[in-house]
């Protein structure tokens, strides 16, 4: 069996739910390293499978002038050195088709952003690398989309395909999160994820100084979200974790401080074990009589 089919099957496997999990963007490869031995730490204290999460280009920044990555070439060669140090699987986003086949050498995991959901050249690339594919719901888009851009991943051979939720559109600056799309994208067919924090951004709804806009957020309550999403009966659940949010060059708003990640976690293993939410209530019409 070949190896990504082996993590997926572990990742589907996960006992109550895997994470995926680091800070939004490399920063350096000082920075990345001592994320992932952090978060890795706690992960292997709590008992949950860890894919660590970092971005080589934030391509889809609301201003030109945001902080973007160290780029393509520098990014993977920092992301196979966490992955051989800590021997962790690694997850990183794409946004064009050209990048697939270097990103696919070293991430266990491809993750296709939101904005590029139904972009079929993209999926077909990240699909023929053979790595996992985990796909972002559009904030624009209903949740049976998914079935369609899962199912455009097996047409191109890969079943090794994961849904991910991020909120929906709300207005201009918001989102909200539906618990309901996390039961209808099982239709899909595959494992579902949670995205905690990006769901809760607030689209270009900070002003900065000088002019122009970034995205804000609303971290108080990513635990609300996260309670939920575990409650619901998730197979993954997305989170970026930063040892310092308020100085995060990116998404710094939605980064879930690290000092509280094993409180959080703890408390979601808990909501977890003791949900139903992955087994279905068969309903009974037939009328109701006590005798």
């Amino acid at each position: 069996m070949d190896p990504s089919t082996v993590l997926f099957n572990q990742l589907k496997a996960a006992d109550p739910f895997f994470l995926l999990a680091g800070p939004n963007v490399i920063e350096s490869e000082e920075h990345v390293l001592t994320m992932a031995r952090r978060i890795k730490d706690i992960t292997s204290k709590v008992g949950l499978k860890l894919v660590f999460k970092s971005s080589f280009d934030k391509a889809n920044r609301t201003s030109s002038k945001s902080f973007r990555g160290p780029g393509l070439e520098e990014g993977l060669k920092i992301l196979e050195k966490v992955k051989t140090t800590f021997h962790l699987p690694i997850v990183t986003d794409v946004h064009e088709a050209a990048q697939c086949e270097a990103v696919g050498r070293v991430a266990d995991i491809i993750q296709i952003p939101a904005f590029l959901c139904r972009q079929t050249d993209l999926l077909v690339a990240a699909a023929k690398t053979g790595r996992i594919v985990n796909i972002k719901k559009g904030q624009f888009c209903a949740p049976s989309v998914m079935v369609n851009s899962a199912e455009k991943i097996r047409l191109a051979g890969n079943e090794n395909v994961m849904v991910c939720e991020r909120g929906t559109m709300f207005g201009y600056n918001d989102l909200i999160v539906d618990p309901r799309n996390l039961e209808w994208m099982r239709e899909a067919n595959c494992p579902v994820v949670a995205d905690v924090t990006h769901s809760l951004q607030q689209p270009a709804g900070r002003k900065l100084e000088g002019g122009g806009v970034a995205s804000g957020g609303l971290r108080e309550l990513i635990p609300c979200i996260a309670r939920t999403c575990v409650a619901v009966g998730v197979d993954g659940i997305f989170m970026e974790v930063h040892d310092d949010p308020l100085n995060a060059p990116v998404d710094g708003p939605t980064q879930w401080p690290l000092r509280h990640l094993e409180e959080l976690l703890e408390e979601l293993i808990a909501i977890a074990r003791v949900s139903k939410g992955k087994q279905k209530i068969k309903i009974d019409l037939t009328p109701y009589r006590e005798f």
